[in-house]
Formats: structure tokens, C-alpha cells, sequence
């Protein structure tokens, strides 16, 4: 209780919170989409930064290895499980079926960055080659996806070779995984003492600048509501609600298996848990031209996202103590 309280007065839930429940009375408030690019690549850099400092206090192990594949292998198997709930529980087709799977075996880096801040706030300490993961398991989901459509004949676009060049830049290359993974090696490189001399705009301001992102993902989130929740079916709204508690249900084991500290095992839950609008979203419109961005856009941005933030940090955090021992 006093995880989920702490969590939900926090000052970048109630900022989400604001933008969210602007959007849904139709206020005219609104971010530039430009300065929003913004901030999102300096989240990102600032995370991974951090990450790559961490990482050079440490060497390399075989236990961060296994963490590292725990991670790809959930990005493999999560978009499998939630393929064929959607198919089982809902009538979208194949086509949207893997589309929306896709998002829910990549992850969310701003609900990787929330629940950072939330782990620290409750007194965990995570490693920072939860960073690496994260980066990791932005790909596999994708391309389970796609093998899940049926590339033959479901609607899956990339046909010819420069089509599927395309989509493996787009893929491979997409900011959040450069900018993430360039990051990291900088702040691995670096040190510390690099870390030191651009503390003053990477660390000082990163929670003012995560309640500005937040306050345009509220706004985001809430206008996807008001004009996608029509073509959504109660299953479908409901697989936003409890996929996310599945594929942290399975990732608490992998980190009960590996061994992991309540810090990392609540980083690698909630990154399992979360669900991506930003780099899946991206290559789905080219791999999958016929999916519905106002059902896949609706379901991770609209309902999971909000979960996530709201209601799932707390219990994400839970989870970690409790497989931590």
C-alpha cells in the first residue's frame, strides 16, 4: 500500500493524470510534437547514460549474460501468448491480432524510465544493464509478429528486397534503439567522470523533464481513448488489462530463476509488462500496412500505458520483492 500511495502521488503519475483527463473533456491544451520528440530522445539518452555509467562499475558476468537472454527470449514468447489470446478471446483478425502482439513483447522505455525513478523512490537499487536489456528486447517481438501474420498473404507489407531493407533499418535502426544502445556505450565509456560534467542538464532536470513527457503521454493516451475505444470490443479492452499481469507473472520467474536483486527483477518485470507505442508502432505501418493503428495505438498507448503507470508499478515493485526473497 505504501508502494502504490508513494506511487500514485507521485509527481509524474498526477501530471499523466492531468494530460489524460484533459484530453478526455476535450481541452485544446497541447505539446508541440516536435519539442515532445524532444524530450523523449533526452529521456532516453539521459537512462541510457546512466545505464552505461553503472555498467562500467562493473565487469561483464555470466549472470548478466543470462538476465540479457531472459530478456530476448521474453521478446520471443510474450507476442506468442498474447497472439493467441487475442485470437482465442477476440474476433480480430491474424493480421491485427499480430500486430497488436508485436507491442506487447517490445517494451515501453518511459514506463521503463517511471518505474527507475519508482524502484529508486522505494529504496531498490538496479543495476544498469537493465538498460541493455531493454534495448534488446525492442527487435524479437517484431519479427515473432510478423511470422505470426503469415507474411504469404495476411496483409503483411515488405515484399521485394528493397521493401525488407527498409524494414530492417527501420527495425534495427529506429531512434529508440540507436540512441538507446549509443548511450549506453557512451556512458560505459566515459565513466563516471564523463557523467560528471553533464550531470547538470542529464541528471538534475530528469524528473522535471519526465513530468513534461508524461503530461503529453496523458494527453496522448486520452485522445487515443476518445477516438479508437469504439473499435475495441470488451476483449479486446480487457487483454490490455490482464496481458500485462501475465507477462509479469513470467518474467517475476525469470528473474526468481536468475537470481536477481528486487531492484532488477522489478526493472525486468516492468519491462516485460509494458507494452511499446514508440519503435513497434513505427515498423508495424510498414510490415503490416492492413493493421488498424486505431486498435494496436489504442490498446498500448490508451489502456496498457495507463495501467502500467497507474495501477502496475506498484505491483511490478511487489512482484520484484517478493521473487527477490
Amino acid at each position: 500500500m505504501d508502494i502504490a500511495l508513494s506511487t500514485l502521488l507521485s509527481p509524474m503519475v498526477l501530471f499523466f493524470v492531468l494530460g489524460l483527463g484533459a484530453a478526455l473533456l476535450k481541452s485544446q491544451m497541447s505539446i508541440p510534437e516536435a519539442f515532445a520528440k524532444g524530450l523523449a530522445i533526452y529521456l532516453m539518452m539521459s537512462i541510457g547514460l546512466k545505464g552505461g555509467v553503472e555498467m562500467s562499475k562493473s565487469e561483464l558476468s555470466w549472470d548478466i549474460a543470462f538476465v540479457m537472454a531472459s530478456g530476448v527470449a521474453l521478446s520471443f514468447l510474450l507476442p506468442m501468448i498474447a497472439f493467441s489470446l487475442l485470437r482465442f478471446t477476440t474476433r480480430l483478425d491474424r493480421t491485427d491480432a499480430a500486430a497488436a502482439a508485436a507491442h506487447y513483447g517490445s517494451i515501453s522505455i518511459v514506463t521503463f524510465v517511471a518505474a527507475s525513478q519508482a524502484v529508486a523512490a522505494s529504496g531498490l537499487v538496479a543495476s544498469g544493464h537493465l538498460v541493455a536489456v531493454a534495448a534488446l528486447m525492442e527487435v524479437p517481438a517484431i519479427i515473432t509478429a510478423l511470422l505470426l501474420a503469415g507474411r504469404g498473404g495476411n496483409g503483411a507489407g515488405a515484399g521485394g528486397p528493397s521493401e525488407r531493407g527498409e524494414l530492417a533499418r527501420e527495425v534495427l535502426l529506429n531512434a529508440s534503439v540507436v540512441v538507446l544502445i549509443g548511450s549506453l556505450l557512451i556512458g560505459w565509456i566515459t565513466g563516471e567522470a564523463g557523467m560528471e560534467r553533464i550531470a547538470p542538464f542529464f541528471v538534475t532536470p530528469f524528473q522535471g523533464v519526465l513530468c513534461l513527457f508524461l503530461l503529453d503521454m496523458g494527453l496522448s493516451a486520452g485522445r487515443g481513448l476518445s477516438n479508437g475505444w469504439r473499435q475495441l470490443e470488451p476483449g479486446t479492452i480487457l487483454f490490455g488489462l490482464y496481458m500485462p499481469l501475465i507477462s509479469a507473472g513470467l518474467a517475476a520467474l525469470a528473474a526468481w530463476a536468475n537470481g536477481m536483486s528486487a531492484g532488477d527483477a522489478a526493472l525486468l518485470i516492468t519491462l516485460a509488462a509494458s507494452a511499446s507505442y514508440i519503435a513497434v508502432p513505427a515498423a508495424i505501418r510498414l510490415a503490416l500496412p492492413k493493421a488498424r493503428p486505431s486498435i494496436y495505438l489504442t490498446l498500448s498507448l490508451g489502456i496498457t500505458f495507463p495501467f502500467n503507470l497507474i495501477i502496475g508499478l506498484p505491483v511490478y515493485i511487489w512482484l520484484g520483492k517478493l521473487v527477490a526473497g
